[in-house]
């Protein structure tokens, strides 16, 4: 991914959700942002069937209850 056009939907995505970035900010993020990214291209380009890798069901714990242990 281009790093120009990450930094731009990173300022215009800031200031469509109110945030402010200087542009030293700007950058870090736009620098995370291209590398998960292109982490995430790396694995979408890897060939796995269905049978590959099964799902695991993720069934989150209840909170506790005011009073009850953690």
């Amino acid at each position: 991914m281009q790093d120009d056009i990450v930094l731009a939907y990173v300022i215009a995505s800031a200031r469509f959700l109110g945030l402010t970035l200087d542009d030293a900010a700007a950058a870090r993020v736009a620098g995370h942002l291209g590398r998960t990214a292109a982490m995430a291209a790396q694995l979408e380009a890897f060939d796995l069937g269905v049978e590959d890798e099964p799902v695991a069901l993720f069934c989150p714990a209840a909170f506790p209850t005011q009073g009850e242990p953690a």
